[in-house]
Parts: structure tokens; sequence; C-alpha cells
């Protein structure tokens, strides 16, 4: 039988617009983990290794920031998996952990940023997303837009010219995650919009709009994961959320073919969902609450169909039907999501994690999704790699 493993704290800065105050990552570090281990209620010294997770910065950057903490002579590992990072510094700990190496670990994904568009360029070296970027202009040119709003906005065409979605699918969107980010205090951005506001806001490419895409951001977040044996021995139960299974998948054959939808990695996603699925015997249906990669709505929107909450092709019917907010079937991106509450890269996997194992220990405020017990964990980076992880409350 594979060993369990637990989140019992997690912890998560406020994200916030690049440079917008004076602070560096090692503050951020220090702030989302101290919030994990205070949550957790254990001292550092528990932690037997930390796993770090950041794209922008330099070799040793985890054990600058996690040496805020302490210095415990622990093994620090740096981990960089496009904007999948934080969620793959999750796994890393959480497979340490299945594996009996460890018995208790600390994940944190942390992010500078800098203000506009991401830097996509490689300084002479060969460009880790150089397949993509000539796969999507052989499938459909390429244009002055920035590359990752175009690659992911044509995703969102050909599901328009394939099952006739519409401009107001993507934005009603938006318009929930908008809406959903009013209620967390840790949202990059609060504000409500109309639908007419994100429809007419700056156009991107394709039907994203500016209000459809996700910003830049500085923050933190943090998760400490434990044991099962551990758990027992510090009477951790009651607050104990159970990974019940993480899985990360990367590139196929098909992301290369000729889709745009499977360009950006839809069929890693759907790959890594069935894992999960499989190895827990839980489906689509049995999951209350989903935290997924809404990078940009044509993402979300795609991603529906890659989790099984739908057949391909019918996402604009559950988004019509108000399927994937409060009072619907699923309550997708509670937190505001991506576009909303903010996307430091490295962080936004373990945000994820921490919004989920609030909602299913019943303290994510006004957000609060009415008896959560299962949660599903859905993470994404082109280049590429996708985590999927689903939580259960123990």
């Amino acid at each position: 039988m594979t060993a369990k493993v637990f989140v019992v704290g997690v912890g998560m800065t406020p994200f916030e617009k690049p440079q917008s105050r004076d602070w560096d990552y090692p503050e951020m570090v220090r702030l989302a983990a101290t919030d994990a281990l205070e949550d957790a209620g254990v001292d550092f010294d528990l932690i037997e290794a930390a796993f770090a997770g950041y794209v922008y910065g330099e070799s040793t950057s985890g054990q600058r920031a996690i040496y805020e903490m302490g210095l415990t002579g622990l093994p620090i590992y740096n981990v960089n998996n496009n904007c999948s990072t934080g969620s793959s510094a999750l796994m890393l700990a959480a497979q340490l952990i299945q594996g009996g190496v460890i018995n208790c670990g600390l994940a944190v994904g942390f992010e500078k940023m800098t203000k506009g568009a991401l830097d996509t360029s490689s300084a002479g070296r060969t460009n880790p997303l150089g397949r993509h970027f000539e796969t999507m202009a052989a499938q459909r040119g390429f244009e002055k837009a920035p590359p990752a709003p175009q690659i992911f906005g044509n995703a969102g065409i050909e599901h328009m010219e394939r099952y006739g979605t519409t401009r107001e699918h993507f934005a009603k969107i938006a318009h929930k995650n908008h809406l959903h980010s009013t209620k967390n205090p840790r949202s990059q951005f609060q504000d409500e919009y109309t639908l007419e506001e994100i429809l007419d806001s700056r156009p991107i490419h394709g039907p994203l709009t500016m209000l459809q895409c996700c910003p830049t951001s500085d923050g933190s977040a943090a998760a400490v994961v434990m044991s099962e044996d551990l758990v027992n021995e510090l009477g951790l139960h009651d607050q104990a959320v159970e990974i019940a299974h993480i899985t990360m998948t990367t590139d196929l054959p098909s992301s290369f073919e000729d889709s745009a939808i499977r360009l950006v990695g839809y069929d890693m996603s759907r790959k890594a969902a069935q894992q999960v699925y499989d190895a827990t015997g839980i489906t689509a249906d049995d999951v209350d609450v989903i935290e997924l990669h809404d990078c940009f709505s044509a993402n979300e929107l795609i991603t529906y169909e890659a989790l099984g909450l739908c057949e391909e092709g019918k996402a604009g019917r559950l988004i019509d039907d108000n399927d994937v907010t409060y009072g619907g079937r699923w309550v997708v991106n509670p937190s505001g999501g991506l576009i909303s509450k903010g996307h430091p890269l490295g962080a936004t996997g373990l945000a994820q994690c921490a919004e989920l194992n609030w909602q299913l220990r019943g303290l994510a405020d006004d957000r609060q999704v009415d008896g959560a017990e299962i949660a599903l964990q859905h993470n994404l980076g082109l280049g590429g790699a996708c985590v999927v992880a689903l939580y259960r409350k123990n």
C-alpha cells in the first residue's frame, strides 16, 4: 500500500503588482513559510528538506530565501518548471515522504517579477518554447501580440471554429473569476467587472481581452507536507488534508501536430487528470471545488473538457448553465484564479494548494464552498509540464 501524504499547514502572502511595494523574495518566502509553519503548529527545525520553486532568479535563490527561516543544514532543492513550478515543488516533497526518505517537508514558491508581458527570450541559448512557437507560427502565423496570449488565444479561436463557442463564453469565465476575487483579500485584483466591461477592455489576441489575461505578480505561497506517521504522532488529524494523488505529465506527440488546443497542453492535462482518477477511484463528478490554471480565459474553458467536467466541445454549456461557480456542480477558481488573484509563476501552484486546503478545512471565509470534501488542482506550464493533484478531507 502506498504511504499517505498530508498537507498540515499552508501560508500565502498577498499577490501584488510588481514593484508596488519595497520587498524582495526572501521576505516574501519568510512571510509565507512562517504562516505555513504556524498553521501546522510546528517549528522549522522539524523540516527535513525544503523545495523552493521559482522561475526568475539565480541558481541558489531557494537557499537565500529559506535561510530566512534558519540555518539547519537541511537539503534545499531549487525547482523551475515554468508556470507549474510551485506544484512541481509540492510533488517532490510528497514523493520523498511517500518513499520514506523524509517525514516532513516544506514546499515554497515565489516570484519577484517585472511589469508587462512575460520575457520569453533566452539570451542566445535555444529557447525552450521555440518548438511551441514554431508550431504556432506554422498553424496560424505569428503576430505582434505577446507570445503567451497569442498561443492561448489561438486555442480559443480553434474552439470557436470547431464548436461554435462565442466571445461571451470566454468573457463569462473572466467575469466569474473577477467576481470570486472580490472575496479574497490576498488577490491582486479585487474589483468586480460587468460582462460588457470585460468584452470592451483592450483587445489582446483572438477572443482575449485584457481583463481575460492574468497579470504578472509578486508573491509567495508555502505548504508543510507530512507523513501519516508524523501526523499521528503530533495529533494533527483535524487539520491534515490528504494528497490522495499527485502526478505530472509532459508534452505528447499530439502537442505538435495540427491543433492549437493541443499545443497549449490539452492532452497533458487530460492524461494527468485521468491518472489521478485512475489512482484514486474518484471521478470529476465526485469533486467539489477546483483550482485550475486560468492564465487566460481560453485555457480555463478548454481545461473544463480536459479534466472531464464535460465532453469535448461542451464547455460553453457548462458556462451558460452556471455549473462552474457557486450553486453549480463545481466551484472553479474560488480564489479568483490567475486572472484576478495574480500569477507570480513560482508561487501559483502552491497558492492553489493553499486555497484548496482552506476550502477543505472550512477556513475560506466568504469564499467557502459548502460541504467541500474533495478538491482538484490543475497547474500547467508551457514547455511543458502539467501537474494535477487531488486532495481529500481527512
